[in-house]
């Protein structure tokens, strides 16, 4: 079969910047293909290429299915060439079913008066099952999980697309816990197996060495390194996206730990998804809770900030204890708590608002003179913060919605940041996030416990907290059921004690 895709030579200039400088990029009937690089590498332009969306520099050549297409495809030409995609955002209507999701062209055009829903239903379960996907076609979308919607959009990418095209996944599990990714990769093999060739876009290099054949690195926009994913290891991988070799990070041993006075400590609690949990967090530590989805860590980090109701328990700052029950956001803030959610859209930044909005969010009272804001200090003093913090760009006037992912990240960690707390809580902090910058964010966390501040890191990313926690607890069934420290952590033991199937009662005692 011919390679599903071909590009040779392909360029874009922005304004005098070369956004792609002649890749060359071939994708195989039905491989599937990882496209890794940090945010600002060139990998969305060239997507936006493809379909559509951005006219390339001339002299650049696009093969689909061995047949020679003309540069500019015109918007919306991408489909008749059978490709497909599928974004972040997935583009679903959660007001609508799953099957008015899946058929929502045609059913606009029904011809009968009276839609045979019947008939509907028969063939969107037929259409999933081609893929592994079980889904009840009636279910509004906003009442599927978020893994469930993912394998909704891929289906419905491919349901009309010819079965040697090419469909493009664009950092599809960036907010899917990390249990349910398997399925996903489940389905986009099925995809893969009908001869389809896939383009897998993502920062997560554990699921690239997983799921991938092959793949391609960019890097300020040209091509760096590609070949076969099970040659290469992930240090390779790594070395190619960032240029150079990644920082060895020291952990703290239990010793030092035990010398280090308390941050807060949290007795009895219990709330969500957590049974019961009791916890220091000590000064200069970054201490990682992790577990499968749904064991309660997730949900500590929300009722130490009182942004979740909690049943019991309480957290100790200093000399102020807090019952539980009674905390809150402002009060939390007040005793040296801060909190940067998973949910940046939702839960953490303001994205239609500036850069510098969104810096300054917490510290809008140092810059008020009587009814009035210093508008220029703040704009003063949010350039430096964007310039430590390797904000890019640089300039807080910028929607934040413009970042990337990383640089979002970067801009709620130093809102927080400059409030100097005692403790930091993260959840996810690298979640969507490439990999040059969660080095930058790993060092911002290990700057913050050198100045003596304590960091509560929740992830279901275990080669995450195995880099950068001096102590991780594991949750299981709501409880704490186990405890590493310094030289014990490690991805394979953290993964290990998260899907053991003990009882948690009988973990801790042996």
């Amino acid at each position: 079969m011919p390679d599903v895709l071909e590009i040779e030579g392909l360029a874009k200039t922005f304004g005098g910047v070369k956004a792609l400088q002649g890749v060359d990029l071939t994708v195989r009937a039905g491989e599937i293909h990882g496209l890794l690089g940090q945010n600002g590498s060139g990998k969305s332009t060239l997507i936006k290429v493809l379909a559509g969306f951005h006219q390339p520099d001339p002299g650049g050549r696009l093969r689909v299915n061995g047949q020679e297409v003309s540069l500019p495809l015109a918007p919306g030409e991408y489909k008749s060439l059978g490709m497909r995609f599928v974004h972040q955002d997935l583009g679903l209507i959660p007001s609508l079913t799953v099957l008015e999701n899946l058929f929502l062209d045609e059913l606009a055009t029904e011809a009968s008066v009276a839609i045979p829903w019947k008939q509907w239903r028969g063939r969107a379960r037929t259409l999933m099952q081609r893929y592994g996907v079980e889904l009840n076609p009636s279910k509004l979308v906003s009442d599927l999980r978020p893994v469930e919607r993912a394998l909704l959009a891929i289906v419905r990418a491919v349901a009309t697309a010819p079965s040697n095209g090419l469909l493009v996944l664009d950092e599809p599990t960036v907010f899917l816990p990390q249990d349910d990714t398997q399925m996903l990769f489940d389905v986009t093999r099925n995809v893969a197996g009908t001869g389809t060739g896939v383009l897998f876009v993502s920062h997560d290099l554990e699921e690239v060495k997983q799921l991938t054949d092959r793949f391609t690195v960019f890097r300020d926009g040209r091509v760096v390194g590609s070949g076969a994913t099970a040659d290469h290891t992930r240090e390779q991988i790594v070395r190619l996206i960032v240029g150079h070799d990644l920082e060895a990070v020291s952990h703290r041993s239990a010793a030092q730990l035990a010398a280090s006075p308390p941050a807060a400590t949290v007795t009895g609690a219990r709330g969500g998804l957590v049974a019961e949990a009791s916890l220091v967090v000590h000064r200069g530590e970054v201490l990682g809770v992790t577990g499968l989805s749904g064991s309660g860590f997730e949900d500590l980090p929300y009722l130490m900030f009182g942004a979740s109701s909690a049943e019991a328990g309480r957290i100790e700052i200093g000399s102020a204890t807090t019952e539980l029950r009674r905390q809150n956001p402002t009060k939390a803030f007040k005793q040296g708590l801060a909190l940067v959610p998973a949910d940046r859209p939702r839960d953490g930044a303001i994205l239609s608002l500036s850069v510098l909005d969104n810096v300054s969010m917490q510290t809008l009272p140092t810059y008020q003179r009587g009814p009035f804001l210093r508008r220029r200090k703040m704009q003063e003093e949010t350039r430096k913060v964007l310039s430590t913090f390797d904000v890019r760009p640089s300039d807080p006037t910028l929607p934040c919605s413009s970042l990337s992912g990383g640089n979002q990240q970067k801009v709620l960690m130093a809102k927080w940041l400059q409030t100097r707390p005692t403790v930091l809580m993260v959840h996810e902090p690298t979640q969507g996030v490439d990999v040059g910058a969660r080095e930058e964010i790993f060092s911002v966390l290990r700057s913050a416990t050198a100045e003596g501040m304590g960091v509560l890191c929740a992830s279901s990313d275990h080669e995450q907290l195995a880099l950068i926690c001096d102590r991780v607890l594991i949750f299981r069934q709501g409880l704490i059921v186990a405890e590493l420290t310094g030289d014990q952590i490690s991805k394979e033991r953290l993964s290990e004690l998260s899907y053991a199937v003990q009882d948690p009662s009988k973990d801790l005692a042996s």
